[in-house]
């Protein structure tokens, strides 16, 4: 039976939202329905979350031909690849023993989502997930685009080049201010590990600094899996992915909730704000195979001010 733990519940209650939460549980499940089943045999990415030999919390993504994650039996995904060895979470998950992932499986074009928790280990060439966890997510927030693969004229065949930081670089920030879209992965003071999409209008993250974001936290299923997570466990890992050419921007670091009204009422649509401190950048480019078109954006997102 699906519960939430200690810091989900703490959130929950600050926000005067436990009683929506408590209807939200009914999302969680442990197995995969069959209509879930079919979406995850259809998607050619999925995002995952969890920490480095070093304890740092990443997120990341694979990508696929449609049908490279299949769901054997309902406590199971397989998933058909590895990390790409430049990925900040390859050693774990290509060697060693099972560790705790956090996973979301999005469709843009149709601004479907699905959210599995689970503990992953290498199988042959690719990841067996045994699953924990397995949450239904509203479609709020969610840019509509379209997908195809890149041609080599247009860095499909590129070579892979990676950066290492500590901070962002000047062109890094304007990849966050313009971003629409971003991943977020935590995960408890047992380890337990989650990935969840964020998104909103361009600007809705702010860079205050080089090592310093922040973005709104909009209002959601009450479930406040991240954010519970984070009153426990502040590590934090964030995925920017660039649409266009199929770059990833990979940050860690630590997170915290921002509970001021003053600072709140500032910002448009926010019911809280979160606050990243970088402290580790790894940009990959030419990650991805994936193309995608220019969004159109939800109807959810607020203005942005």
């Amino acid at each position: 039976m699906a519960t939430y733990h200690s810091g989900e519940i703490a959130v929950q209650e600050r926000a005067g939202l436990a009683r929506q939460a408590d209807f939200s549980l009914g999302g969680i499940g442990e197995s995969v329905p069959p209509i879930a089943k079919d979406f995850l045999a259809e998607q050619p990415l999925i995002v995952l979350g969890g920490a480095d030999r070093d304890g740092r919390i990443w997120a990341t993504q694979l990508t696929g031909e449609p049908g490279f994650l299949r769901v054997p039996d309902p406590r199971t995904v397989m998933i058909g690849t590895l990390p790409l060895p430049e990925d900040p979470l390859a050693e774990v998950l290509t060697g060693g023993p099972a560790v705790r992932i956090g996973m979301i499986a999005i469709e843009p074009a149709t601004r479907r989502r699905m959210r599995i928790n689970g503990r992953a280990r290498r199988e042959g060439d690719g990841l067996r997930v045994d699953l924990d966890q397995v949450i239904a997510n509203c479609p709020k927030y969610l840019q509509k685009r379209h997908q195809r693969r890149a041609g080599p004229d247009e860095g499909g065949a590129a070579e892979r080049t990676v950066t290492d930081g500590t901070g962002l670089s000047p062109a890094q920030q304007r990849a966050v201010r313009t971003a629409d879209t971003f991943f977020v992965a935590t995960a408890s003071d047992r380890g337990d590990a989650d990935a969840s999409h964020r998104g909103g209008n361009p600007g809705f993250v702010q860079v205050l600094s080089p090592t310093l974001l922040r973005w709104p936290d909009y209002a959601g299923n009450a479930m406040f899996l991240t954010l519970g997570n984070l009153l426990l466990n502040a590590s934090a890992g964030i995925l920017v992915p660039d649409w266009r050419t199929g770059a990833t921007l990979h940050l860690s670091g630590t997170a915290r909730t921002v509970w001021d009204a003053e600072e709140i009422a500032e910002v448009p649509g926010a019911q809280r704000l979160v606050e990243f401190s970088v402290e580790a950048v790894r940009e990959i480019t030419a990650a991805s195979p994936l193309r995608w078109t220019s969004p159109a954006y939800s109807r959810f997102n607020p203005p942005v001010g």
